[in-house]
């Protein structure tokens, strides 16, 4: 018997939607949703990285100005008049948070964004350039920013204003040679129960590279009771982890769970980088389990699987080989047919 649940995947994309203290969230004239932006090409050197195509994400040396070609969409059925300024952003428990209003930080204060105010048309796009010059005396390390695009500005009855702004965050790496490695590692796993009495998975991961990590990935549990297994669960979106962080990836579970003991796999991707940790867990009545230190992509839930798939591939080896029909030119025999030559014989007698 197999106990599975589906769970749609919420996918974060181009669009990073950060209210400022003074931001309302209530629906404008201008409809927030008709506004949207995303990048339109990617660095070379980024190409492998899948974040590249969401975010501004560059390694560069001091004194390097790079550019990116972006897009302002109205889905709209009204003129939409957008500013385009880049303001400051950080890292902070877990979460990539932009700065409110147009607070500067080191990358704003590099970055034009131009046109800086553009009116975009009912159903359509226009498109701006974002130009990062980074000054030859620029501390090295990993700097972050947002470049928003933002209209609104108009008043409610109650005299409330109302600014409604979309952006693309921005992970910029400065310093010599190629870039930072990017780097982690899954160290545990906790069992718990939330105030509902649902079963979630609790795991710690620590970012060990040099570059700012996105964390997504599943959860698979597996030889449970009765030999029950379940998954693959999403994590909770919107983990970020600075270089050096230590956070707690989320995994909601379904109610129905027995208690286990589990045969817990949990992957992790940030880009092009993975990590797979094992652990077997137990969830408590209620409350937080202790945490349990969890082995690699070899551990107990996967192993017998990597002993089969060695033992299927020894006995193809093996079937092929003695199948394979025999090539005289191999024994150093010339084949023919009728009495062997004199040659032949003296060695056969």
């Amino acid at each position: 018997m197999t106990l599975r649940r589906t769970a749609a995947a919420l996918v974060i994309g181009t669009l990073l939607t950060v209210p400022s203290a003074a931001t309302v969230a209530a629906a404008s004239p201008a409809a927030p949703a008709a506004l949207g932006i995303r990048l339109t090409e990617m660095p070379a050197s980024e190409q492998d990285d899948p974040r590249a195509r969401l975010y501004v994400i560059d390694h560069v040396a001091p004194g390097t100005t790079l550019t990116r070609q972006v897009e302002i969409s109205n889905t709209g059925d009204q003129v939409l008049a957008v500013s385009l300024y880049a303001a400051a952003a950080a890292i902070h428990e877990g979460s990539f948070l932009g700065a409110p209003g147009r607070t500067a930080d080191a990358v704003s204060s590099w970055t034009t964004v131009s046109p800086g105010r553009v009116d975009v048309p009912a159903g359509s796009v226009v498109a701006a350039s974002i130009s990062i010059a980074v000054p030859a005396d620029a501390a090295p390390g990993e700097h972050y920013a947002v470049v928003w695009a933002e209209t609104g500005g108009g008043g409610t009855a109650a005299g409330v204003s109302v600014v409604n702004r979309v952006g693309i965050r921005v992970y910029l790496s400065v310093g010599p040679g190629g870039s930072p490695e990017a780097a982690f590692s899954i160290d545990s796993m906790t069992a718990e129960r939330d105030a509902d009495g649902l079963p979630v998975v609790a795991a710690r991961v620590h970012n060990t590279g040099g570059r700012a990590l996105d964390l997504s990935g599943t959860l698979e549990l597996s030889n449970g009771p009765a030999s029950l297994s379940a998954g693959p669960f999403p994590a909770a979106l919107g983990t970020t982890l600075a270089p050096g962080d230590t956070e707690t990836v989320r995994f909601a579970l379904d109610a129905r769970l027995p208690s286990g003991p589990w045969d817990a796999v949990i992957t992790l991707h940030s880009g092009e980088v993975e990590e797979i940790a094992s652990a077997t867990i137990s969830f408590p009545v209620a409350g937080t389990s202790p945490a349990v230190s969890t082995t690699g992509p070899a551990g107990p839930a996967r192993w017998p699987w990597l002993v089969l798939a060695v033992l299927v591939l020894i006995v193809v080896i093996v079937a092929r080989r003695r199948g394979r029909p025999t090539d005289p030119r191999m024994t150093g025999r010339t084949p023919h047919s009728g009495r062997s030559t004199g040659a032949d014989e003296l060695r056969t007698r």
